[in-house]
């Protein structure tokens, strides 16, 4: 065949040129729409909000907006921030993508806010945005999990100690109202009866605070342990990239030959998807589930018997302490470093005065 003309050529490559500049050109207006709908959404404070101006902009960020665990707890900071005039915003819940807590930092830091709550970790990641947001003179509180090598300004949370001796002692009262010995055919007992434990750790959950946790389960549990029983202790991971990977991760639990007698859940979410693979796989009776958080659905499953107990957290609380933190260092220059929000247990002993108690409060 024969060459091509010179002027064809140079056609084709005038024609892909343009292809490439349009698309270069497309793709700068698409992040530059994105920017403005960025600031739009974040910088909304600005202007007059229901007629009225605040003093002051703070964002909470978090993994899930959409639990109720933090709907609640946001609930309580913007209440809070309400009375001193300033304005919380949970940020992510008005984006179209959800993004991680680091993205969402990034943006926070950007818009350069008031005051930062953020769900934190431990990676070196998150160490070095709080320290970013420190260096611009934005305050960080570390909110329900801690980043302890950051310069954060504060960490409001919950005691994990005593939430581990709570777990343990209802996994004490588990073990003696439950026959786990093995028997000969004439009746002897075998061995000594073992309770299995299953703690559920999310895959990217590096908090410490579980350690501490984990550990008070532990020595409860020795101090008030039956008589001629024992336990066994597994940590599960469970991959919590979104909702459905969670599910997945807790019905290979169920799938298991062996499923442990006792599953303790440190979050809303896995409590839920729990109960539910319980019940999907005919195991209620077979395992005890000791939940997190006292939403509806799980006070209900205690009443049916389906979840032996749930840890209340002071979600109120929680909020307001991130708002006392920020105001007191703008207040006063400076703070207390950790603040403790109250927990309760519920189970199926107190479960019925529980709901009458939260009846009686909606009704005030």
């Amino acid at each position: 065949m024969g060459k091509k003309p010179l002027g064809f050529i140079r056609n084709k490559l005038n024609k892909s040129n343009v292809i490439l500049s349009l698309t270069i050109l497309f793709v700068i207006l698409v992040i530059v729409v994105g920017l403005v709908v960025f600031r739009f959404n974040i910088l909304k404070y600005n202007v007059q909000t229901d007629d009225k101006e605040y003093d002051k902009y703070y964002v909470m960020i978090t993994d899930n907006y959409k639990s109720d665990f933090w709907q609640e707890i946001y609930k309580g900071a913007f209440e809070a921030a309400q009375e001193q005039n300033i304005y919380v915003d949970l940020l992510g819940d008005n984006l179209p993508t959800q993004y991680s807590c680091e993205q969402l930092m990034k943006i926070a830091i950007a818009s350069k806010v008031d005051g930062i709550m953020v769900y934190a970790n431990e990676s070196d990641k998150m160490t070095e945005l709080i320290n970013n947001a420190e260096e611009d003179g934005i305050p960080v509180v570390t909110l329900y999990s801690d980043n302890t090598h950051s310069n954060r300004l504060s960490f409001v949370g919950v005691g994990s100690y005593n939430i581990g001796r709570e777990y343990g002692k209802q996994i004490v009262n588990i073990m003696k109202n439950k026959d786990n010995n093995e028997y000969d055919e004439d009746g002897t007992v075998k061995g000594v009866a073992t309770t299995d434990i299953a703690i559920l750790v999310n895959s990217d959950d590096q908090e410490t605070g579980h350690n501490v946790l984990i550990s008070a389960i532990k020595d409860a549990i020795e101090q008030g342990k039956p008589e001629g029983t024992d336990f066994s202790f597994s940590i599960i991971t469970i991959d919590n990239t979104n909702a459905f990977s969670v599910e997945e991760s807790i019905r290979d639990i169920f799938l298991a030959d062996d499923i442990p007698d006792v599953i303790v859940c440190l979050n809303e979410l896995n409590t839920v998807c729990a109960y539910q693979a319980l019940v999907d796989f005919n195991k209620v009776g077979e395992a005890d589930i000791l939940g997190y958080y006292d939403a509806d659905a799980i006070i209900r499953e205690i009443e049916k018997g389906t979840v032996y107990a749930t840890i209340e957290i002071d979600t109120t609380q929680l909020g307001r302490y991130c708002i006392e933190a920020l105001s007191d260092f703008y207040a006063f220059g400076n703070t207390n470093q950790y603040y403790t929000a109250d927990v309760t247990l519920i189970n199926r002993e107190n479960v019925e005065r529980y709901l009458k108690m939260k009846e009686a409060q909606q009704d005030e």
